[in-house]
């Protein structure tokens, strides 16, 4: 067996430590491209210690998922003011524009350069400028994977913008500054984080490495997660999903995703629909998908057997069945409150769009075995 295993330069986790943002950056640049994410208040302290430490920060705002222009206009902001350090604090949409435009001042061009599936394709030629992530939410993991996910209205899908001279220096993952998240975002990161555990752990890339981190995290998130959306201000059960969302960034990093992400990624291109949500809405059914297809074409695949110990992990049930695993996953989303597909627009005559999209995508390549189009137009009917 052979893998690979890449990650932030370095991590820091623990309540307060975004105090040492200030610091870290003085030793990477003197002028900082600030981007944030839409509660600006969670990270207001981090502008105050900047400007204590003398970095002039210039700030790029960045209220919804980040598409391809508004990483070109990111890039303009910061070639303008002269940046030379980029720190993202936000959610998974401000993290994956700031790791975008660091790798796009350091190399010339498009961004339609570099994208996968829409663009050329190219490889950077240089690694991104110095690049600090500091997550506001518990779920995409995105401050320690090596690619940013842009959506391009015009060709109605999103795309991946993927290098190892991506990865950020640094990342800061502070558990307080999750505590003013609201329930339903509390949800769908939770569940995002979730999905981001239980798919690199039956993906066709996983590794001994990324099994441990997917076995702690699944099981941080099973006891944790629901108790994070009843009280916000829960701090070991706040603690708990950072830590499972770290852990399923740096699995999906080096061990791929599946189909649920698969669609997720086409969804979110075409329709305004939250990308956690997405993976909520979807997880139990591809999860139930997956292993049908697996006990009808490849029954001995140890892919069966790891959604066996998914089970035990989310139910706490040394004896459950795959079965009991679904069931949990759509017991917790009920709990969660989670809308189904239909919620954002999604009808019976996408799917067929849907389907033949999400083939494609990067994602489904990491899913334990190929879908047929018909199973995963019966995933997707089912979620809607």
């Amino acid at each position: 067996m052979g893998f690979d295993f890449a990650t932030a330069g370095r991590i820091l986790f623990g309540a307060g430590r975004i105090r040492e943002v200030a610091p870290a950056a003085k030793s990477m640049g003197t002028r900082a491209l600030l981007v944030t994410g839409a509660a600006q208040e969670r990270t207001a302290s981090l502008a105050v210690d900047l400007a204590a430490a003398g970095i002039d920060s210039s700030f790029f705002p960045v209220d919804r998922e980040p598409t391809v222009d508004l990483v070109r206009r990111g890039c303009a902001v910061a070639r303008e003011a002269k940046c030379d350090v980029v720190i993202a604090a936000g959610g998974g949409s401000a993290i994956d524009a700031g790791k975008a435009i660091a790798a796009l001042l350091a190399n010339p061009g498009d961004p339609l350069d570099y994208l996968e599936v829409i663009g050329a394709g190219k490889s950077l030629a240089a690694p991104s400028v110095p690049f600090i992530a500091v997550p506001t939410t518990a779920g995409t993991g995105s401050e320690v994977t090596r690619n940013a996910v842009l959506a391009s209205p015009e060709h109605g899908v999103k795309a991946s913008l993927r290098s190892p001279w991506m990865l950020p220096r640094l990342a800061v993952v502070d558990p307080e500054l999750t505590f003013g998240l609201p329930p339903a975002v509390t949800a769908a990161t939770g569940l995002d984080a979730l999905t981001q555990l239980i798919e690199p752990y039956v993906s066709v890339r996983a590794n001994p490495m990324t099994d441990m981190f997917c076995v702690e995290g699944m099981g941080r998130a099973a006891r944790s997660l629901v108790r994070a959306f009843r009280d916000g201000r829960d701090v070991e059960a706040r603690t708990d999903m950072c830590i499972a969302s770290l852990l399923g960034g740096l699995s999906l990093a080096n061990a791929g995703l599946g189909i649920v992400h698969g669609f997720a990624a086409v969804i979110g291109g075409a329709f305004p629909a939250p990308h956690g949500a997405v993976c909520a809405a979807l997880l139990a059914q591809g999860m139930e998908t997956n292993v049908r297809a697996l006990r009808a074409r490849a029954p001995e695949s140890e892919a069966l057997r790891r959604y066996e110990r998914i089970a035990r992990i989310l139910t706490g049930n040394p004896e459950a069945a795959v079965e009991d695993g679904i069931e949990w996953v759509r017991r917790t989303c009920r709990e969660l409150e989670i809308p189904p597909l239909g919620a954002y627009g999604i009808g019976s005559e996408h799917v067929p769009a849907l389907v033949e999209a999400a083939a494609r995508a990067s994602s489904t390549k990491g899913n334990p075995l190929p879908l047929t189009a018909d199973e995963m137009r019966d995933l997707v009917v089912a979620a809607l």
